[in-house]
């Protein structure tokens, strides 16, 4: 029987939802027949990891420490499998940043940005400030760039709100990510596999709130998945088109999910990417599975066989 190691929980501020992810993939795990421990990751238990001799480890980990490549180096050292992506690519799709960059290098669609760094900005900022609105407009996107979940999102409305919003997301983080605000449907487009991978339907969202912040997302009643997405033929194509040229050009593997807005002219911006999304009871993952015919345990245990094949 195959020993599956679950980490979750760790020291980010998405620690919540990465205990409901564990203990769902847990569950799932013993479902389908293996056996399963799970290990609330902190800086004092790493060596558990080694001591549990798991033939394999679940990711549940969300947002730094977790999903940003530091843990699958670890476990690279230790020269246990992993599920999902590899070091490079989490520690690039975990920064905001650099995944805009590379998008632009690569020639997919993304939203207009900028990039500030707390100290520099801070040297002069209220003409970086009127400087930034000169170049994007508004509204704007405020954006931690290492956080996840919409931990540290701020949606500007007008000049006068952009300090406080920028101070906010430094908060969590000394650089951040400002992009011109896109006005249409939310996608996100989930996808499994290796080097052939599987997209599965769209998914497009709805929130209660301005955008699809924490709150929408982990709240019965807040938000909406809507299968099939309320959009045209030719950009569902366009979606799914750019979708596997993403999944691929990051080098993702095992499962992977990549958020989108379209524009009032039809056209599709990628968001940003996440090599280890959610998987609670109102995760999109799961629910694009299912709209596929796979159930929560058959995706964990296509995520686990995927991760053996690596």
């Amino acid at each position: 029987m195959i020993n599956v190691l679950v980490l979750m929980g760790g020291l980010s501020e998405e620690r919540e939802v990465s205990l409901r992810s564990g203990l769902g993939v847990y569950d799932a795990l013993k479902k389908v027949g293996y056996q399963a421990r799970t290990l609330d990751l902190n800086r004092d238990n790493l060596d558990r990891i080694k001591e549990m001799n798991p033939d394999i480890i679940f990711i549940a980990l969300h947002g730094k420490y977790g999903e940003d490549g530091t843990v699958q180096g670890y476990l690279d050292i230790l020269g246990i499998p992993y599920t999902g992506s590899g070091v490079e690519t989490s520690a690039i799709c975990m920064n905001k940043g650099t995944t805009k960059k590379i998008l632009c290098y690569e020639g997919i669609p993304t939203a207009d940005f900028v990039i500030i760094n707390k100290a520099e900005y801070l040297q002069n900022q209220q003409q970086n400030s009127l400087q930034i609105v000169e170049k994007l407009g508004l509204p704007l996107v405020v954006k931690a760039a290492t956080q996840g979940s919409s931990i540290g999102v701020y949606i500007v409305k007008n000049q006068s709100e952009l300090d406080s919003a920028i101070e906010a997301a430094f908060a969590y983080d000394r650089e951040v990510v400002i992009e011109k605000f896109i006005d249409g449907p939310q996608l996100t487009v989930s996808i499994i596999g290796n080097e052939d991978p599987l997209v599965l339907p769209i998914i497009e969202i709805t929130a209660a709130n301005d955008f699809y912040d924490y709150e929408s997302k982990y709240t019965p009643g807040m938000c909406e998945h809507l299968i099939p997405a309320r959009i045209s033929t030719s950009v569902e194509k366009q979606v799914i088109e750019i979708s596997k040229k993403v999944y691929t050009s990051f080098k993702c593997q095992g499962y992977a999910r990549i958020d989108f807005m379209i524009d009032k002219d039809d056209k599709p911006y990628v968001l940003e990417i996440n090599t280890i999304p959610g998987m609670t009871a109102m995760s999109l993952v799961p629910d694009a599975a299912r709209a596929a015919g796979i159930s929560y345990e058959q995706l964990v245990d296509r995520v686990v066989c995927l991760a053996m094949q690596k």
